[in-house]
C-alpha cells in the first residue's frame, strides 16, 4: 500500500497495535519516520513525537465519516479499483458539504 502512495511519505502515524520492531525497521529503511507509541509491556521505551501523534484523530475522523456510506462500510464491490472509486466518490460527496 505504501509503495503505491503518491508522493514521498515522510512520516507514518499509527496506534499501539502497530508497535513492532520489524515494522519500524522497514519504515526507517524506506526513509519514513514512524510515529508509533510503544506498548505498555515493552521492555525498552520507545520515543515518539506526541504532538504529531495527537493529530492522528483527523485520519480516524475521515474514516468514520466514510463509514456513514453503506456501500463503503460493507464493501459491496469485489474489485479493488471499484472499491477505490466508490471511496473517492464518497469522499468527494462527504467533504463537499
Amino acid at each position: 500500500m505504501l509503495a503505491e502512495a503518491p508522493g514521498r511519505i515522510r512520516r507514518l502515524a499509527a496506534d499501539k497495535g502497530y508497535d513492532a520492531d520489524w515494522l519500524r525497521a522497514a519504515l526507517r529503511e524506506r526513509g519514513i519516520a514512524p510515529i508509533i507509541p510503544g506498548k505498555r509491556g515493552r521492555k525498552t521505551r520507545i520515543r515518539h513525537d506526541k504532538r504529531r501523534y495527537r493529530e492522528r484523530w483527523r485520519i480516524e475522523a475521515t474514516f468514520n465519516r466514510l463509514k456513514d456510506f453503506r456501500r463503503i462500510a460493507t464493501r459491496y464491490d469485489k474489485l479493488a479499483r471499484n472499491d477505490a472509486s466508490a471511496v473517492a466518490l464518497a469522499a468527494s460527496v462527504a467533504f463537499w458539504c
